[in-house]
């Protein structure tokens, strides 16, 4: 039996991931890490805290659906205290410093990171590199839908397809993204890749990466339609990481993709 422990217990997909590992027979949930109070009913013995530390020494590995100061805190955990159980993380919106404790806390310990949880989009991600290298001249938009509540725009999930579409052609996203068009700004780019944020009701998230051609066009869609697709692919993930060595891992890696 693995012993999971949880941050970001509070949260929409953290409180799915209590119900789903309580579905799940290889797993368990050991531990949730909460800031304030979790009101969420957790099977007995369950350690409720908010010290990083007692969490690793709970759990054999931790999925985080937090925010980027709590995942913050995890990793200085393991970078700077010694922690060393596998990490499973799906937050987005991390700074520099953030992406560089990311980077080094996968030189200790195994660490499988991905914008989003969905197997779906794993795959989606990989046509889209196949699609972008082999339509090289076909224009590239990429378009996410999200509920009225979601904090960071563009999508995590929508700046990683992008990043898949900009690697398959040599170029840096940095340099060719466009995230908003407004006024007159002239005629689109050759390398341009457009990434464009809708928001609004409670769209669980659907993104869109669309190549177009004269003549032609081809889109590739995937739709979420609950959350629990993201906590069963975290789960999936966590119960694949266990038995891999310190590095940083993709949930392609975890599909074999």
């Amino acid at each position: 039996m693995i012993n999971v422990g949880i941050v970001g217990s509070t949260g929409r997909v953290g409180s799915l991931l209590i119900d789903d590992l309580g579905l799940d027979e290889e797993t368990r949930l050991s531990a949730c890490h909460v800031f304030d109070e979790l009101t969420k009913p957790v099977p007995e013995g369950t350690v409720i805290t908010n010290d990083m530390k007692t969490l690793l020494e709970v759990s054999d590995v931790i999925i985080d659906f937090s925010a980027p100061v709590a995942t913050e805190a995890l990793l200085t955990e393991i970078v700077e205290n010694g922690g060393n159980k596998p990490l499973v993380i799906a937050t987005t919106g991390f700074n520099k410093h953030q992406q560089n404790l990311l980077l080094e806390a996968s030189k200790k310990v195994p660490v499988l990171y991905a914008t989003n949880m969905s197997l779906g989009v794993a795959v989606l991600n990989k046509l889209v590199s196949l699609a972008s290298k082999a339509l090289r001249d076909f224009d590239c938009e990429v378009v996410e839908q999200h509920h009225r509540y979601k904090i960071d725009s563009p999508s995590g999930t929508a700046l990683t397809l992008a990043e898949h579409a900009a690697k398959a052609r040599d170029l840096d996203l940095d340099a060719v993204r466009i995230s908003g068009r407004d006024g007159e700004i002239g005629a689109r780019t050759k390398d341009e890749i457009g990434v464009m944020s809708l928001r609004g009701g409670d769209i669980v998230g659907r993104h869109t990466v669309g190549l177009y051609n004269d003549g032609e066009f081809i889109e590739l869609h995937h739709t979420a339609t609950s959350r629990n697709t993201f906590s069963r692919g975290a789960i999936k993930s966590a119960k694949w990481l266990v038995n891999q060595e310190a590095g940083l891992y993709s949930i392609n890696d975890c599909l074999g993709l």
